[in-house]
């Protein structure tokens, strides 16, 4: 089953919340983001990556999406 993508993504105000925390290198990792609902599309559309310990981290493309909004 593939998974479909709209040709654009459109961050909501919560997941450019996140990236940005991300960004200012608080640490989130996977339990947390459960608790907090953290969105499944910045992992899926490639702005958030996991790491083998579970904690997220911001991708360079998740970075530019942040330079775009705050334009």
């Amino acid at each position: 089953m593939t998974t479909y993508h709209a040709p654009h993504f459109d961050p909501t105000v919560d997941e450019i919340a996140t990236l940005k925390q991300l960004e200012m290198g608080e640490v989130i990792t996977l339990p947390h983001a459960l608790k907090d609902h953290v969105s499944g599309r910045l992992l899926e559309w490639g702005f958030i990556t996991k790491g083998s310990g579970g904690e997220l981290a911001i991708t360079a493309s998740g970075r530019q999406l942040i330079r775009r909004q705050n334009n």
